[in-house]
C-alpha cells in the first residue's frame, strides 16, 4: 500500500511538471517573396499565455536544414516564438561547400531580392498569434550572420540583430544613424573565414554610424562553432571548421542577456 501511494505521487508530481513545462511546438510555414515559394519552421510554447517577442533566425550556407530549426526550437525553450527562415527558396539546401558557396554567393550577388525574402519572412513571424510585433529580434549564423548584419546595415525595424561566427563585410556600408537595431556579434577567435583587418573595418564602421554594438571574441573558437555537426564538415571536406561546446555554451548565455536587454519593456 506504501509503494502505491509513493508511486501515486510520483505520478502527480510528474503529471504536474509536464502541464508547467515547456510544450514547443513546431510547425511548417510557407510564404511568398516575390512569386517565389519560401518553406519554413515556426516554433513556439504553446503553453505560454498571451504575445511574446519573436526571434527570426537564418540559416548557415548550406540552406533551411535540422540545425537552424533546432534553434528556433531553443528559442521557443527561452520563451519566444522563432521563425527559421528559408534564404534560397522552396526549402533548398546544399550537400557540398561548393553548391553551398555558390547559393550564398547568388543571395548576396542580389540583395534586393535576399531583401524581399528577408522581408516577407519577417511579416510572417510579425503576423503569428503568438508575436508582439513590436519586439523582434533576427539571430544569423556564419552566411545568415552576414544577412542579418547587413539587414541592419540598412536600416532593418528590428530590436536587435546577433550574429554568430558570421561574415562581417558590407554589401552597402552603413550611414551615420541608419543602423536602429542594437547589435550582438559572437566571433570566434581563430575564425580564418574573417580575417583580422575585416573585424577592424567592421568595428570602425559600426562607431562611424553610431551603432550600439556588443562585440564578444571567443578565444580559441574556429569558423561555424556553434554546429555541432562541424566536425564532421572538418574531415569530410577538409574545412577549418570546429565545434567549440564551451564558446557555444558561453555565447548562448551571452545572447540571452542581450535579448533580456533589447525585449525588456
Amino acid at each position: 500500500m506504501i509503494v502505491l501511494s509513493f508511486a501515486l505521487l510520483f505520478a502527480l508530481l510528474t503529471s504536474a511538471w509536464g502541464a508547467t513545462g515547456p510544450q514547443i511546438k513546431g510547425e511548417e510555414v510557407t510564404y511568398e517573396a516575390n512569386g517565389v515559394t519560401m518553406k519554413g519552421y515556426m516554433a513556439y510554447d504553446a503553453g505560454v499565455k498571451g504575445k511574446r517577442p519573436g526571434i527570426l533566425v537564418v540559416h548557415e550556407w548550406w540552406g533551411h536544414n535540422e540545425y537552424v530549426r533546432n534553434r528556433a526550437r531553443m528559442f521557443a525553450e527561452l520563451g519566444y516564438t522563432a521563425l527559421a527562415l528559408d534564404m534560397y527558396g522552396d526549402g533548398k539546401t546544399a550537400s557540398h561547400p561548393k553548391e553551398a558557396g555558390e547559393f550564398s554567393a547568388e543571395v548576396f550577388k542580389n540583395f534586393d531580392a535576399a531583401k524581399g525574402r528577408f522581408n516577407a519572412a519577417l511579416e510572417t513571424l510579425r503576423k503569428h498569434r503568438t508575436v508582439d510585433r513590436r519586439r523582434v529580434a533576427a539571430v544569423g549564423y556564419c552566411f545568415g550572420g552576414g544577412i542579418v548584419l547587413n539587414m541592419a546595415r540598412q536600416g532593418a525595424d528590428l530590436s536587435g540583430v546577433a550574429s554568430f561566427h558570421g561574415s562581417l563585410g558590407a554589401v552597402q556600408t552603413a550611414k551615420p544613424g541608419a543602423v536602429k537595431a542594437k547589435l550582438f556579434v559572437a566571433h570566434g577567435g581563430a575564425d580564418s573565414f574573417v580575417p583580422e583587418e575585416q573585424v577592424d573595418a567592421f568595428k570602425k564602421e559600426m562607431a562611424d554610424a553610431g551603432a550600439d554594438l556588443t562585440f564578444i571574441v571567443y578565444p580559441g573558437a574556429t569558423h561555424s562553432w556553434t554546429n555541432p555537426d562541424a566536425d564532421r564538415f572538418a574531415k569530410e571536406y577538409n574545412m577549418p571548421v570546429a565545434y567549440n561546446p564551451e564558446a557555444d555554451r558561453k555565447s548562448w548565455e551571452d545572447l540571452k542577456s542581450f535579448l533580456d536587454r533589447i525585449f525588456a519593456k
